[in-house]
Formats: structure tokens, C-alpha cells, sequence
């Protein structure tokens, strides 16, 4: 096969609904529009999250799913995952393999190595070890990281803070690693989507409330806990606040009753899991965008509301700083500065012009930053020009 058109192999754990895995498929979907040999190996996709699979089976490349490939340590799946992707890679003999997410990304760059793929990239949606994480696992995760960086070509960063932060753990070389934003289909995003008046309608929100809207999944480090204290800090000074909160997960009843003890049921509406194509018109709804994550790489929801034109507050953690600039397009408070955030809710509820303009310069910022075609063609032209070697 000749270097114009390649073969590529994408590796992924699972293919949840999330942001490495939408950038994962939107990926795929896109080089082969290409005229690429495009192929999407993942692990059983399973939890709460829901699923993507049904995307990527009909997204025009080869998707398939392999069982030993699963999410949690276990020696003896994960020696199967080796070989079966070993003797694979070796009959397919593809001209770069991509890996996505830590488990796949661990595997699937030791397997392309021992079976002499001469271009290997390994993409960085969120570091594997963070600050949430007790101090021997983080620094299991990053010895995996640093043997597995002598593993690759390429590491591609979806924000420049993951390149410092990896870089800073000593992982790979500063020449190893290309920025490229996490792209999206900005077009899906119409900030006069007609559906705000049905979506306020529907969970009784008046014109007169000020809705903040999160989007995350109810899972621990997402950043609820520290979202319920400062809703209590904010309704105190601003009654008009309405909060909803997008997704589904495992914490969900313990949130409730949380909520419930601290009497702000009636002040929250949670949606629970929602399609993909649903989130415009939800965002569309919303007049504030709340982050409160406490590890990210770029907040991909955070890109979502700017592409609404809806204002950001978020803690000023990972990737966030890089496209919330404070005083132009949202807010930025220091991590754990619960009544900084509180205060920057308020001051925004009360301003609807700032809001708005606030909303259109991120809207215009992100349609060029994170186009989805514009991933694609990075992409392209890092695999092209990676010089064609075998470890």
C-alpha cells in the first residue's frame, strides 16, 4: 500500500457515550470519508454511560469488539487482549495504529510494537493517573505511561495541559507530542435551536428563572458534591437560580437524597442518560454552563454550551483554562473555591447582557478551534509525515 491512502487501526477500551470516544469514531468516520482503510477495535461496552456501538457499526470502516479487551486489571484477559491484537495486527499489517484510553492504550502499543508497526500513535483524552487518585495507583499508571511512550511515534494531546502534565511525570519527549483539538460536529450546535422553549416548558422553568445547566455523568469526580454546596451558597443570594443536570450514573439516588436533605429538590432537575442528539437542544435551554469536574482533559461539554453561546463558570483545572477565557467568554475560580463559584453564578445570573455577549465569543471561538474536520485533517498529516520505521 502506498503512504497516500493507509490502513489505520484505532484501539479504544469501550465506546461509551464520552468525549474520547465520540473524538474516537468522528475519527474513523473521517478518514475513511477519505478514501482510508479504517478499522475501530474496542472491548465490550458496558455500564450506564450508554453506548456508541451501534454508531460505529454502521460508520462505513470495520468495527469490532473484542472480549478480553476490558476496562479493569485482570493478567489473564489482558494477556489474551496482547496476543489476539499481536497476531492480528501482524496478518492485517497496518500502516498506523492509533490507541485511545488507558487500557487499550497500554495494550494496544505493546502489541503494535512486537508486531512491527512502523507508525504508532497513542492519543491523551485525560491523563490515566490524576489528583483524585491514591498515590500507588497514580504511580502504577504512570510507569505503564512512561514504558509504553518509548512505544509510539506520536502522542497526541486534546490540550496543551496534558502535554505539561505528562511531560512533567516524565513521559516521552517534548518532540513526541502534537496538540490537536478534540473535534466535534460544531455544525449539530445552532444557538437559535427552537427547542429551549419546549426543554423550559417541559421541566416548568420560567422566562424569569436563570437555568444553569451541567453536563456530566453522575459518577464520583465529576464534580457534583462540590456543585450541591455551591447551589446552596448561590440560591442564597439569587433565588431566580434553576439548576439541570445532564446524564446518568450509579451515584444518581445517592444524589437525590442529598439534594432532598439539603431541600434543593425542587430546585434541580436531573434528566438522567440522553442521546447524543439531544444535547443541543438541552443546552439550548440552559443560560449558564456549570464545570465542575475535578479532572479533565479538554471539557468537551464545556466546548458543547460555548458552541451554544451559553457562558462557562468552571474551576480552573486540566484543559479548561484553554478555552474559558475569564472576562471574554466565562469565568475561571481556582479549584475548591466554592464561594468564588457561587459568586461567579450570581454575578452572572444577574448580567444577561454579559451572558450574551460572553456566549458569542466562545461560540465564535470554538467553530474554529474544534471542528471535527479539522481533527481529521491534522490527523492526516501527522500520520503522513511520521517517518515510516519499525521499533
Amino acid at each position: 500500500m502506498g503512504w497516500g491512502l493507509m490502513r489505520i487501526v484505532h484501539i479504544i477500551t469501550r465506546l461509551i457515550i464520552g468525549g474520547a470516544q465520540e473524538n474516537t469514531i468522528l475519527s474513523c468516520e473521517g478518514l475513511r470519508a477519505r478514501g482510508h482503510d479504517v478499522y475501530l477495535w474496542s472491548g465490550p461496552t458496558t455500564g450506564p454511560e450508554g453506548s456508541l456501538v451501534a454508531r460505529a457499526s454502521h460508520g462505513g470502516y470495520a468495527y469490532e469488539e473484542f472480549p478480553d479487551l476490558i476496562r479493569s486489571i485482570d493478567p489473564s484477559h489482558d494477556l489474551r487482549a496482547l496476543r489476539t491484537f499481536r497476531e492480528r495486527l501482524k496478518q492485517l499489517r497496518p500502516d498506523v495504529v492509533h490507541t485511545h484510553s488507558s487500557k487499550a492504550g497500554v495494550i494496544g502499543r505493546i502489541a503494535a510494537t512486537r508486531a512491527g508497526v512502523p507508525r504508532i500513535v497513542h492519543t491523551i483524552h485525560g491523563m490515566s493517573f490524576n489528583r483524585t487518585q491514591r498515590i500507588w495507583p497514580r504511580m502504577a499508571y504512570a510507569l505503564a505511561e512512561r514504558f509504553c511512550a518509548h512505544r509510539c511515534h506520536a502522542i497526541v494531546s486534546v490540550a496543551d495541559a496534558m502535554t505539561r502534565q505528562a511531560l512533567a511525570a516524565g513521559i516521552g519527549t517534548p518532540e513526541q507530542y502534537e496538540t490537536i483539538h478534540s473535534g466535534m460536529e460544531t455544525e449539530a450546535f445552532d444557538p437559535q435551536d427552537p427547542r429551549r422553549t419546549e426543554w423550559r416548558a417541559r421541566w416548568k422553568v420560567g422566562e424569569q428563572d436563570v437555568l444553569v445547566g451541567t453536563v456530566a455523568r453522575l459518577f464520583a469526580n465529576k464534580g457534583y458534591e462540590q456543585l450541591m454546596e455551591t447551589m446552596t451558597l448561590a440560591l442564597e443570594r439569587e433565588p431566580r437560580l434553576r439548576f439541570v443536570w445532564v446524564g446518568g450514573g450509579d451515584r444518581r439516588r445517592q444524589y437525590e437524597a442529598e439534594l432532598s436533605g439539603r431541600g434543593l429538590s425542587d430546585r434541580v432537575i436531573l434528566t438522567g442518560l440522553v442521546k447524543p442528539e439531544e444535547i443541543p437542544g438541552i443546552l439550548s435551554a440552559v443560560d449558564i454552563f456549570a464545570h465542575t469536574s475535578q479532572w479533565e482533559g479538554l471539557p468537551r461539554a464545556v466546548v458543547q454550551a460555548m458552541l451554544m453561546e451559553k457562558p462557562v463558570v468552571s474551576f480552573a483545572i486540566d484543559g479548561a483554562p484553554e478555552v474559558v477565557r475569564p472576562g471574554e467568554t466565562g469565568e475561571l475560580v481556582a479549584l475548591g473555591n466554592l464561594p468564588g463559584f457561587a459568586g461567579a453564578l450570581v454575578t452572572l445570573a444577574g448580567k444577561p447582557g454579559r451572558r450574551a455577549e460572553y456566549g458569542r465569543r466562545g461560540r465564535r471561538d470554538c467553530l474554529q478551534l474544534f471542528n471535527h474536520h479539522v481533527m481529521v485533517d491534522r490527523l492526516e498529516q501527522l500520520y503522513g509525515r511520521l517517518p515510516h520505521q519499525v521499533h
